[in-house]
């Protein structure tokens, strides 16, 4: 549980101040001043530990917030909590400011006694806050809008408020995916994974129920239960296998289990409903083929092949490959096919940058790197060659097989929804050793 909560601008001024325990002092306000915000080196640590108290603090923009405490609590726990109050704050007054703090801070201290109770967290949603947390105030409520306010905070439907109108249903799925790989000078796969995220924008009238299938094969080892179901046959498309998976809080993971189906009641506006990672069959959009010759000890002559491993159709963007060079580099001359490369002495490598590329074709860049006569025995070690790419597909394989919505209430069907659905697959740690 937290102590207390401050909220203190760039001079260590305290904004807010709200104290849950009896063992929080005046004192701890000071310290955490003196200590982090005037602090001579700047403190890097999320975490710091003064007199047996904990401060766990976070920064936006110029504004510090801090949750104390003097307990051994879930230190996870704490900075959910916190960033769930930024986005809170966020959604009501916009920029986190001193001079929007300063404007709303009643509303934050009203928002305060709603999402803490005794320091403990308590429902921050923010669909939820703002059915009875209005920027004028807690207003007098009808009966009706009384019941609705206490099955939002106790029922199980806390992200989404009832009554909500649009005159176009829209739907708009995206899969963004980072692809990381480690690759041996001969063309091994030494590591590689793909971590994923499904993110979705809802403007659903109502109550709608949603439906979300993909061409998955969980391989969730969870007390000898896995998943074995393919959808290989069902779908006609290659399944993929999932590590592990994790769901925002609307998702039923019941219908999950038995159907292998997510089925959810949307939030309103953008969230996350699914994190993923698999390491099994990734499409690994380019391999990477380094080549480098040590002529003497002034002179190294280093070749790059970059090939795309993807369809025709497709075009990869915002290529850039970064190849290291010695410390002790003196010059270097530059042959591109395409794209321009650029010898960056601040930052010890050739950058090569390309604005798009077609799949199944291949580029490289031939370099002279003149080096200074050294007394250092030590040889170079050869730093691996990096690269940034982004691609209109998910290297993991995935594909969306259907996205269905179901609102019984309100007339319109799943045929009066419009659907869009992008995939973007970005490079994470792409390197290849050379």
């Amino acid at each position: 549980m937290i102590g207390g909560l401050f909220i203190y601008n760039h001079k260590g001024e305290v904004l807010i101040s709200r104290v849950y325990r009896d063992d929080i002092g005046r004192n701890a306000v000071d310290a955490f001043r003196v200590n982090v915000i005037h602090a001579r080196q700047q403190v890097r640590s999320p975490v710091t530990n003064i007199a047996r108290t904990s401060f766990f603090h976070v920064k936006r923009s110029n504004i510090w917030l801090a949750a104390v405490t003097k307990q051994n609590v879930n230190a996870a726990m704490v900075f959910e909590f916190l960033y769930k109050m930024c986005d809170v704050m966020t959604a009501y007054f916009g920029k986190i400011s001193e001079e929007n703090i300063k404007n709303n801070f009643v509303l934050i201290y009203e928002l305060l006694d709603e999402i803490l109770d005794f320091g403990y967290p308590q429902n921050s949603e923010t669909g939820a806050l703002k059915t009875f947390i209005t920027q004028q105030g807690i207003k007098s409520q009808t009966k009706e809008e009384q019941s609705q306010i206490t099955s939002q905070v106790t029922g199980q439907i806390g992200w989404r408020r009832e009554g909500i109108k649009y005159r176009r249903n829209e739907l708009f799925l995206d899969v963004l995916e980072s692809v990381n790989l480690l690759m041996s000078p001969q063309g091994q796969v030494l590591s590689a994974h793909v971590s994923g995220r499904v993110v979705m924008k809802s403007y659903l009238s109502g109550m709608p129920e949603c439906k979300f299938g993909m061409n998955d094969k969980i391989v969730i080892d969870k007390q000898g239960k896995g998943g074995t179901t393919d959808d290989s046959g069902k779908s006609g498309k290659q399944s993929i296998a999932i590590d592990d998976c994790t769901f925002h809080q609307c998702v039923r993971l019941s219908k999950f289990d038995s159907e292998r189906s997510i089925s959810f009641i949307p939030p309103d506006g953008e969230y996350e409903l699914m994190r993923y990672r698999t390491t099994k069959d990734i499409i690994l959009p380019f391999r990477v083929i380094p080549l480098v010759r040590e002529v003497g000890r002034t002179k190294l002559e280093v070749k790059v092949v970059i090939k795309s491993n993807f369809k025709p159709s497709l075009l990869a963007q915002k290529i850039e490959v970064r190849i290291p060079t010695p410390l002790n580099t003196s010059g270097v001359q530059v042959i591109c096919m395409k794209g321009k490369a650029k010898y960056k002495a601040s930052e010890n490598a050739i950058v090569w940058k390309i604005k798009r590329m077609a799949g199944m074709k291949e580029s490289q860049i031939s370099a002279e790197i003149e080096l200074l006569p050294t007394n250092d025995k030590k040889k170079w070690a050869r730093p691996p060659i990096s690269m940034n790419f982004e691609v209109p597909f998910a290297p993991s394989g995935l594909k969306v097989r259907y996205l269905k919505v179901f609102e019984p209430k309100l007339n319109y069907s799943d045929h009066d929804v419009i659907k869009w659905v992008r995939y973007i697959g970005r490079s994470g740690i792409y390197e290849t050793r050379c």
